[in-house]
């Protein structure tokens, strides 16, 4: 179970940059760590530093990918992201995009970005 949990999340992962890169985002990083944070994939578009929390999921029987995502995993990411600002300090604004991945078996994969997200 655990592994088919990390295959999906990789495809998911993989799904998201594509996604980004069509959209004209750079990916600086993937699976950025720090301590006990992790931010899925950080890009920049237009001088905006994005932080991209990823979630796939193969069915919708416990919700869309999107509600999965915590206040606690929220806050993280925002912590994550605010450390990892501090570090690059050229980019003034920064960013939290969430990508929802829905992977039904013998349908296209659904992809929505939910951007600027607050928390």
């Amino acid at each position: 179970m655990q592994k088919n949990h990390l295959e999906t999340g990789a495809a998911g992962e993989e799904l998201a940059v594509d996604y980004l890169l069509k959209k004209d985002y750079l990916i600086l990083e993937r699976n950025w760590r720090c301590k006990h944070f992790e931010i899925d994939i950080i890009a920049s578009q237009q001088n905006i530093l994005v932080f991209v929390e990823v979630k796939t999921r193969k069915s919708i029987d416990f919700g869309y990918p999107e509600e999965s995502i915590s206040k606690i995993k929220m806050k993280r990411l925002k912590l994550a992201g605010t450390f990892y600002h501090y570090q690059n300090p050229k980019y003034k604004r920064i960013q939290f995009n969430v990508i929802a991945i829905l992977l039904l078996p013998n349908k296209p994969a659904s992809i929505e970005m939910f951007e600027d997200v607050y928390f």
